[in-house]
């Protein structure tokens, strides 16, 4: 910042943030340039207002010169179903791009990022590493859960009633007390979806305060929260700490673990090598498989089991998980966190409250994490899913494939009852070329639990999958239809062998009979324009985290 408000050369520089009202004081103080992903459109950002509000003082407070700028936001589960959910991961770029654009531009010299939901975290975490400047994290906090006929509910229920009713095993009376109550307050969806995963590994990787990804919204802890943050972040720049110095391979390492543990969503495996990939560090998908391996299940909160985050706040937090995790020495607990102590300092005597929400080690619900990532000829590089919400009668299927061309294609035939106990639906072109944008896909991985299948049909895509879907579903097959890969050449009928105890998907078909099929594959293009065609020639695979421009 100095460099631009300093001096007789910089006198038109300053001219204009005397335009804005600033004071000679406030220039000879460090900016700090908040990112606000608030808007009125996202349940999970309405409150960012308040949270922007309290860094402000926080950052005021500590000695520095706030000043906001914004971040666009797509709300996942209102985009969900339709042509709106081919822009929700193609913004996590947008975010990035903007954040790093409006940074430099205006010379801050530190930040203090405030998202909430799916794409804004991964963004800002990508421009935080791509900037390195000193950078804290702090979240608009999740949801508090519904409730239901006496039971806690949250979105993921709400899609699967909609399951049930189109099956005629709900009325409309029912849906609509399902529509009014499982998304109580603001804040981001209750479960442990792609949200408040990436808010709870925002915590692991450093880059945010304790509570960052459980807090409730609607907590008044949650403001506090944000004026630590701000507070935080002038002791960075005073130590100048780094996101770099934070987001090292080993942290990356922690990250992963502890995704294990809680049982995140599956597009962590989107996020986590893409965020890697800013800080020079290469994250393939077998490592995942190797941490997972070594790593118990500790969690089961929705959509897995009846938990929600309100509930691990009160259990502790992703600390207390984390302490669990150091008994078997699977974290490296020497990196450095914004809070300038190392993550053991910062874990030291979290301990867990509530061993029926964060199961000891000695107790998991599995010896291994939560994803697991399956390999085979239907797809070499790589495909995931969310291990533990499968039913453990679906840990191995083997069944006939119905294929489908879109995701509309596939909702209509599963809403039409074509989709049989037994079936395994293959969802193509939903990649991030192919899509473009690589569509999540909890329409109709709800519509199949809704239905009573989620024990006898399994999914997979080159697509993905909302943090909210459970069942066998297995998303981010690569390489995707239209780059050519092997998911382009199935046909209805072919027999599809899942195994996920062994990490593998296989098209049960002869290697002679595949390679024909290959050789005479013309993959589909579609017509594009705008955003949407850059996007498709410039992303990466799924396999890689769709990073554009990799």
């Amino acid at each position: 910042m100095e460099s631009i408000v300093k001096g007789a050369s910089n006198a038109p520089h300053r001219s204009l943030y005397h335009a804005l009202g600033m004071t000679n004081e406030e220039l000879d103080k460090p900016m700090i340039g908040i990112v606000s992903s608030y808007n009125e459109i996202v349940p999970g950002h309405m409150n960012l207002d308040k949270i922007v509000e309290a860094v402000r003082v926080g950052v005021a407070m500590a000695g520095g010169n706030p000043v906001v700028f914004p971040a666009i936001a797509v709300c996942d589960g209102i985009a969900m179903g339709h042509q709106g959910m081919k822009y929700s991961l193609v913004t996590r770029d947008l975010i990035a791009d903007s954040t790093e654009a409006m940074t430099l531009a205006h010379g801050f010299d530190a930040l203090v990022m405030v998202p909430n939901c799916d794409k804004n975290v991964p963004g800002l975490l990508m421009a935080a590493a791509r900037l390195n400047i000193p950078t804290v994290f702090v979240s608009g906090g999740p949801m508090l859960a519904g409730h239901v006929g006496g039971k806690k509910r949250s979105l993921s229920s709400m899609f699967e009633a909609v399951g049930q009713y189109n099956a005629g095993n709900m009325n409309n009376e029912e849906l609509e007390e399902f529509e009014c109550k499982v998304c109580p307050t603001c804040g981001s969806c209750s479960g442990m979806y792609t949200a408040n995963s990436m808010n709870c590994l925002t915590e692991v990787l450093g880059m945010g305060l304790r509570g960052n990804g459980t807090i409730p919204a609607v907590y008044s802890s949650r403001i506090e929260l944000a004026k630590h943050a701000g507070m935080a972040v002038m002791e960075m720049l005073r130590k100048n700490i780094r996101p770099r110095d934070i987001m090292t391979r080993e942290a990356f390492d922690n990250a992963l673990t502890v995704d294990m543990a809680l049982g995140c969503s599956t597009n962590s495996m989107l996020h986590l090598p893409a965020i890697a990939h800013e800080c020079g560090i290469e994250i393939n998908l077998d490592i995942a498989n190797d941490i997972s391996a070594k790593t118990p299940n500790l969690c089961h909160l929705a959509p897995a089991g009846p938990t929600y985050m309100e509930d691990l706040n009160e259990a502790g937090g992703v600390y207390a998980v984390m302490n669990e995790l150091t008994k078997l020495g699977l974290l490296h607990t020497d990196c450095m966190t914004v809070t300038g102590k190392t993550v053991g300092e910062n874990i030291a005597g979290c301990i867990n409250r509530d061993p029926a929400v964060i199961r000891p080690v000695e107790n998991p619900y599995s010896k291994t994490g939560g994803i697991a990532v399956l390999r085979g000829n239907l797809a070499p590089d790589g495909g995931v899913v969310k291990r533990s919400a499968v039913a453990p009668e679906m840990l191995v299927h083997k069944g006939p494939a119905k294929v489908f061309e879109s995701e509309e294609e596939a909702q209509a035939a599963i809403d039409a009852g074509k989709i049989v106990a037994g079936d395994v639906v293959v969802i193509r072109y939903e990649g991030p070329k192919g899509g473009p944008g690589m569509r999540e896909m909890l329409n109709p991985t709800s519509a199949i639990m809704g239905r009573g299948l989620g024990s006898s049909v399994a999914l997979i895509t080159d697509g993905r999958f909302s943090g909210a879907t459970r069942g066998a579903c297995i998303g981010h097959v690569s390489p995707e239809a239209a780059s050519g890969g092997p998911i382009g050449v199935v046909r209805d009928g072919d027999m599809i062998g899942i195994n996920i105890p062994e990490n593998k998907l296989e098209l049960c078909i002869s290697d002679e009979e595949l390679a024909e099929r290959m050789r005479n594959f013309v993959p589909k293009t579609r017509e594009l324009s705008g955003y949407l065609k850059r996007y498709a020639a410039m992303v990466s695979s799924g396999a890689t985290g769709a990073i554009v421009n990799k």
